[in-house]
């Protein structure tokens, strides 16, 4: 789709002005919001036809950022399957480096995935990750104990990645926006109530005039479900 191609081509810009990445989040959500009916679980929810435009974008980016919940709960490949394209770098935010040495993205994935986890991490399991081909990159902490994510997309662009999709999982979605370090949101509705997990939760927002803001936006069916996509901004810049 073009607002793909469009959306991605000021990203080395951006990368330069910024000195992080551009970071795009993408995911699918039932009509209440939810991403999955309970914390852990996979859930199936876009369609053959939104997911083939998920692979598209995957393709424009430079790498795909998952939470260790999104591993540990879908064992992903985080690759290109559906459509003709380069497969983006997978990135792993793992705090505490569980992903299982059985996992896909370390034992059939078309790129060795980089694997973000906070400092000090216990070094025979870092070893048996490096052994694997995996890239293991030690990051301070934020004060919850988890991994920087600010500290991390600096670090990303010093490693060359200038654009960044985010697929999730709701931790993730939801610190992304709270830190507003997110740039462009690519949202897929199905048609279904799940009342399950949410996929954004508090984003520390007072009321509407501190809301985040979709601006260039633009919205199309594919098949049974609607996409959504826009620039973020945050309502107090005007």
């Amino acid at each position: 789709m073009d607002f793909i191609r469009h959306h991605l081509q000021h990203a080395d810009d951006h990368c330069q002005r910024t000195g992080r990445p551009f970071v795009t989040v993408s995911y699918a959500q039932s009509l209440d919001g939810s991403i999955s009916a309970r914390p852990g679980e996979s859930m199936a929810l876009s369609g053959r036809q939104s997911l083939k435009l998920t692979h598209q974008l995957r393709a424009g980016h430079d790498a795909i950022l998952v939470g260790i919940g999104t591993v540990l709960s879908d064992d992903p490949r985080l690759n290109v399957r559906l459509v003709n394209g380069n497969n983006p770098r997978p990135v792993i935010v793992d705090s505490r480096l569980r992903i299982p040495l059985t996992s896909r993205l370390l034992n059939e994935g078309a790129q060795s995935p980089w694997i973000v986890t906070a400092q000090n991490p216990e070094a025979g399991r870092r070893r048996a990750l490096e052994s694997m081909g995996a890239r293991v990159i030690s990051l301070p902490s934020n004060k919850r104990g988890m991994v920087n994510l600010a500290a991390m997309l600096k670090t990303l662009a010093g490693l060359g990645i200038k654009s960044l999709m985010v697929e999730g999982g709701a931790k993730i979605i939801t610190n992304f926006l709270t830190e507003r370090i997110a740039d462009y949101i690519v949202l897929t509705m199905a048609p279904v109530l799940v009342d399950g997990l949410h996929a954004v939760s508090d984003l520390g927002r007072t009321g509407t005039g501190d809301a985040l803001l979709l601006s260039n936006r633009g919205h199309r069916w594919l098949g049974n479900d609607l996409i959504i996509w826009g620039e973020l901004a945050h309502s107090s810049n005007g």
